[in-house]
């Protein structure tokens, strides 16, 4: 079983403690995404795993195997970085093979595998030249040719798209998720982008300030964030954040701020919750436009559409906070130009304490 486990794993430079003791089991074949701000501690986590970083505290296992004080070469990981780290005077084929000739690999056995690596990331015909003769997304793919010919038990991306512009990445994003179906490797990837985290992982740990904040799938996270940093971390726009006091209705306990009153789920932690502060997780996608003044919506100011194609969002402000409604097009370009509020089912609305920011226990929005 080629897993990796971390338990209460810390990372300290002296004094200063930048991972607390965090617990991460990554089963065999399975791509697990690494996210967060920058300075979370992801890609020390990464580092870490990889032996590039000593680990001040707590176990760590591949394959089974205490890792701890193993070198970096015995770990039979491989690391694709976010600078390529390619070597400029060697060719493509050379760069891929480099790792088996330092393992002193016969030259008939790195010949071969050089081939089909090549045939592989489709770098058979690039296979004579140099990294300056490539563009960025050939030179990442000859990066992850370099991982995939040593046949590692894990690989580790460490930010491998940063350097590519958009296209491009979107384009590699398709072929390291098919790379990763075709190979069934472990790999534990790293970025700051919840796009590539949302498109790769089959699951997601969500990093704070050197802590997890929530592991499950890309659409566990999506739907049921566990507290208001992973709910504004994942989603693009993020989900709207909107305070307000929980009031009795004439149905049960309501969300109201500024006069206007949300409905609520009739859970059972808002029943003794009211006269409390909270905070309303509103996903963009959710919502609903209504004229201005249509009955039973919320007023919103828009400021302006941005017309998308299929698709606008609606940039406004409620309680003067920004406030983002992502909408179609197709049978709505006549309201487009009168949105003046919206309206939302009760169950989709997110409820957070509003001191804690965790969610309310008792909500979960099925897939």
């Amino acid at each position: 079983m080629s897993g990796v486990r971390l338990d209460r794993i810390v990372k300290a430079y002296g004094a200063v403690q930048v991972v607390h003791g965090i617990d991460l089991e990554v089963r065999e074949k399975e791509f697990v995404v690494l996210v967060g701000p920058s300075g979370c501690g992801k890609s020390t986590t990464l580092r870490m795993i990889a032996g590039l970083e000593e680990i001040s505290d707590g176990d760590l296992t591949i394959d089974g195997r205490h890792v701890n004080r193993v070198a970096p070469k015995d770990r039979d990981v491989a690391m694709v970085f976010q600078n390529y780290a390619l070597y400029p005077h060697l060719n493509v084929a050379d760069n891929i093979a480099f790792g088996l000739r330092i393992r002193k690999e016969k030259k008939e056995a790195i010949a071969a595998s050089v081939e089909e690596v090549g045939q592989i990331l489709g770098l058979t015909p690039y296979l004579e030249r140099r990294p300056a003769d490539l563009s960025g997304g050939q030179r990442q793919r000859v990066a992850m040719g370099r991982a995939i010919v040593r046949r590692p038990k894990v690989f580790l991306f460490d930010e491998p798209l940063s350097n590519l512009d958009a296209k491009l990445r979107t384009q590699m994003r398709a072929e390291i998720k098919r790379l990763h179906k075709r190979l069934g490797a472990t790999s534990i990837y790293v970025t700051h982008d919840q796009v590539e985290a949302m498109t790769l992982a089959d699951r997601i740990v969500v990093m704070h300030d050197g802590r997890i904040e929530q592991i499950g799938t890309p659409m566990e996270l999506f739907l049921n964030p566990a507290n208001t940093f992973v709910a504004g971390f994942l989603g693009s726009p993020p989900m709207n954040m909107v305070k307000a006091t929980v009031v009795a209705g004439d149905s049960g306990p309501v969300a109201e701020f500024d006069g206007q009153q949300v409905p609520l789920q009739p859970l059972p932690a808002l029943q003794n919750a009211v006269g409390n502060e909270v905070i309303l997780g509103i996903r963009p996608e959710f919502v609903k436009v209504a004229e201005a003044g249509a009955p039973g919506s919320i007023a919103i100011e828009v400021d302006l559409v941005e017309t998308l194609g299929s698709e606008a969002l609606v940039h406004a402000s409620l309680q003067g906070d920004p406030f983002v409604i992502r909408t179609d097009t197709v049978g709505q370009m006549g309201i487009l130009d009168s949105i003046g509020g919206f309206t939302i089912a009760p169950h989709l609305v997110r409820v957070f304490d509003a001191e804690s920011g965790e969610a309310l226990p008792g909500q979960v929005l099925e897939q």
